[in-house]
């Protein structure tokens, strides 16, 4: 038998010890029927080799890179299978500062174990980058802790990462056709605009007819795009794009207003919604499974809302579940909760369930958000074509409408 000095979390309390076993794997599997979260576990008589062992590695990387949602999925993920393999948590952050590239990434991770290696617990130490790991991250990690089931919590943080970035990544890949259809028709009309019209301008003035209607606006549009005028329209734009931008951002009632009216765009709207209800209804599952109040639950899902009509629904079912009223009634209150959502909540209500029928509210409005998404790619697409169609097409219409006059005259 051999002796082992061990270091973890253990009913959300940092605590230290030894445990005979006969191997570190025996000691490990020991440690977990008590339900201790080890950060560190070292066979005694090689206590001062693995001393030195630890500081390989320690020195920070004054890189500013910006940590991006991809670098926190990859570790989260990585993170959570080493720790459900059974590794002492210090280690394993010790080889993730090791194998991650990002270098503010590793400068994170070598603090957070630095922290964890001076007796502060594991979900303290996330605490300290609330810009990188939001609320919900924090409150699983302690729930983990409490629970000493530190593997099982930190792979539903992964599934609710995942998602998010899977809903994120839907939304541009349905946006991208028709951004870069628009811009193209843009660009083109413009070039013509400025180069190609002047060109039949010159032209037309030297033949002396009557230009059509459509062709003398054109003529028109160029001799503005072309003059003061164009700068005028370009200082024009970019004001009011800035100014909307600023209103939105911190005027709360235009911010408001413009929240509550994208939400009742055409398609997008329904879209955006069914995106947010999906990943709220995850969070409530994941934090009611972890045994976080219903109150404090939905305080948290507040902040994962961008949308502040949203984040006011959430907020006034929180005072209604205060004054002791039922979720379903609450959220059937609601107008922007559709019935589906509180007739799902009251089954879960009456069964006692309510964790896992958050997880199939979220998995039937992440599969609406999908089967909206697939709708509305296969309906921008033809819509862009006729589009483009309309504004390039009927730009060289109007171009070569005066010289199909002059051949039918003269026919």
């Amino acid at each position: 038998m051999e002796f082992f000095t061990y270091k973890g979390i253990s009913a959300g309390k940092y605590v230290e010890g030894e445990i005979e076993a006969l191997n570190q794997e025996e000691a490990s599997h020991k440690l977990k029927d008590q339900k201790v979260i080890i950060t560190s576990l070292i066979r005694t008589k090689k206590k001062k080799g693995e001393k030195k062992a630890k500081g390989k590695g320690g020195g920070f990387s004054f890189g500013k890179k910006k940590v991006t949602s991809e670098d926190l999925v990859i570790f989260s993920k990585q993170f959570a299978t080493m720790v459900k393999a059974g590794l002492p948590i210090l280690q394993v952050l010790g080889m993730l500062r090791d194998q991650l590239e990002n270098p503010t990434m590793k400068e994170i991770i070598e603090d957070i174990r630095r922290s964890l290696e001076g007796g502060v617990t594991l979900s303290k130490c996330f605490e300290k980058y609330p810009k990188l790991f939001d609320n919900v991250y924090i409150n699983l990690i302690k729930a983990g802790e409490a629970s000493g089931k530190l593997d099982v919590f930190l792979l539903k943080i992964v599934e609710s990462l995942e998602k998010r970035e899977k809903i994120k990544k839907k939304i541009k890949g349905a946006l991208m056709y028709p951004s870069i259809m628009f811009t193209v028709a843009i660009v083109v009309s413009a070039f013509m605009l400025v180069k190609v019209v002047p060109v039949f301008a010159k032209m037309y003035d030297g033949m002396g007819i009557a230009l059509p209607t459509p062709t003398a606006v054109i003529m028109g549009m160029s001799d503005f795009l072309r003059g003061t005028g164009g700068m005028v329209l370009l200082s024009t734009i970019i004001s009011f794009v800035v100014a909307f931008k600023y209103l939105t951002t911190k005027n709360a009632k235009m911010k408001y207003l413009w929240h509550k009216q994208v939400l009742k765009l055409p398609v997008f709207g329904d879209m955006i919604l069914k995106s947010l209800i999906a990943r709220i209804s995850l969070i409530l599952g994941n934090l009611s499974a972890a045994g976080v109040n219903l109150l404090e639950a939905l305080e948290i899902a507040k902040s994962v809302s961008n949308n502040v009509v949203v984040t006011e629904a959430l907020e006034n079912v929180k005072k209604g579940v205060f004054s002791g009223d039922t979720l379903t009634k609450l959220f059937l209150k609601e107008p922007l909760f559709p019935p589906t959502f509180s007739q799902l909540i009251a089954v879960g209500e009456q069964t006692g369930n309510l964790d896992e029928m958050f997880h199939s509210v979220a998995t039937y409005f992440e599969e609406e958000f999908d089967s909206s998404v697939d709708n509305m790619s296969s309906l921008i697409e033809p819509i862009m074509i006729v589009f483009m169609g309309i504004m390039i097409g009927g730009l060289m219409i109007a171009m070569y409408s005066p010289i199909f006059n002059v051949g039918a005259l003269i026919g």
